[in-house]
């Protein structure tokens, strides 16, 4: 039996996109869920797995009838799906009347059940949300039953206010694979049996690292899975090291060729960090000017000679106020205290 294991689409949502893609990056959650059903039509996959928060917030009715259109292009795949706490099965939500297409199987119960695929001598197992949290392991103790030679578990959760699920409890649990929703970075639990597919597709700028989906088979020696990149762009953050000597131009300058080295395609927040001149202000537009970021981050201090200062300065407010902070560990919060009050004062003189 072959399957694809996806997790927190979030069809809905408005991503982090940096000023070059703030209009299309919507649509591209969208087109990554076609470019997975489409692989699901190549490949004639048996069952495409989708672990909760399909849509990132209750879903629109014109947003369950696009879904369903591009399911029902399956011709052999079945989809099994469960609500996550984005998309949580509230009372007047659209889950309760939407009638989805024949190869479309969701298990919206806040109790677990299962839908069994007889050509594929598989059960599905599952629930969903009906709330926005759930503290409580609703999956302790859960444990297929037999109503198929291969059993799969749907669950989507993993810290403590959305299921705080159980390692050792799900690998006792009997079934032949476990597909997780939730953790938006993916990482295999138990590998080949306990996997979180992670985010098709990165939401926002800390949702760093790549994304896509699982890809596996089952047959009579086991479980064999394969995780496969497919996001259409990454977050990455970018630290830059500074010195004395650089300038907006040639900071600029340094923040385009790693852009350039890493793919101009992803969407970057830009992290300044080491001494400057401390003449020099960054400038955060003309950095970010012509560039996919997010935001700039600067977390530079000003290159002065302290003890000169002090020196310098013993008897004025500028001396008395270095002489506190003489000691502190360079890159503390006390040394930018410093740093921010040394250029105040000087700046108070000029």
């Amino acid at each position: 039996m072959k399957f694809i294991h996806i997790a927190d689409v979030h069809l809905g949502a408005e991503p982090d996109a940096g000023p070059l893609y703030s209009k299309i990056r919507p649509q591209e959650l969208w087109s990554s869920l076609e470019s997975v059903v489409k692989t699901c039509e190549e490949e004639q996959i048996d069952l495409l797995l989708i672990a909760g928060d399909l849509f990132h917030r209750q879903p629109l009715m014109r947003e369950l009838k696009e879904a369903d259109a591009i399911f029902a292009e399956l011709t052999h795949t079945k989809v099994v799906l469960i609500a996550g706490n984005h998309d949580y099965v509230r009372k007047d939500s659209n889950y309760r009347t939407f009638k989805w297409n024949g190869n479309v199987y969701p298990l919206l119960e806040k109790t677990m059940e299962y839908v069994d695929f007889p050509e594929f001598e598989t059960a599905v197992y599952g629930m969903s949300y009906h709330s926005r949290e759930i503290r409580e392991n609703v999956c302790a103790g859960v444990r297929a039953c037999g109503a198929k030679p291969i059993e799969i578990l749907l669950a989507h959760g993993g810290d403590e206010r959305h299921i705080p699920l159980d390692v050792r409890d799900l690998e006792r649990s009997g079934f032949d694979y476990v597909a997780l929703g939730h953790i938006h970075k993916p990482q295999a639990v138990i590998r080949d049996q306990i996997v979180y597919a992670g985010a098709l597709e990165p939401i926002d700028r800390n949702d760093t690292g790549p994304h896509g989906y699982v890809k596996g088979e089952i047959t009579s020696r086991g479980v064999h899975t394969v995780w496969i990149p497919c996001a259409k762009r990454a977050y990455i953050h970018l630290e830059v090291h500074v010195d004395e000597k650089e300038t907006n131009g040639s900071v600029r300058a340094g923040i385009r060729e790693q852009i350039r080295e890493r793919g101009s395609e992803n969407i970057y927040k830009i992290i300044l960090r080491g001494k400057r001149d401390a003449d020099i202000v960054f400038d955060a537009a003309r950095l970010t000017e012509g560039e996919n970021i997010t935001e700039i981050v600067d977390e530079t201090s000003p290159a002065y000679d302290f003890d000169r200062l002090y020196e310098e300065n013993k008897d004025t407010i500028l001396g008395k106020y270095i002489g506190r902070f003489r000691g502190c560990r360079e890159g503390s919060v006390e040394y930018r205290a410093l740093c921010e009050g040394v250029d105040a004062l000087l700046g108070s003189r000029e």
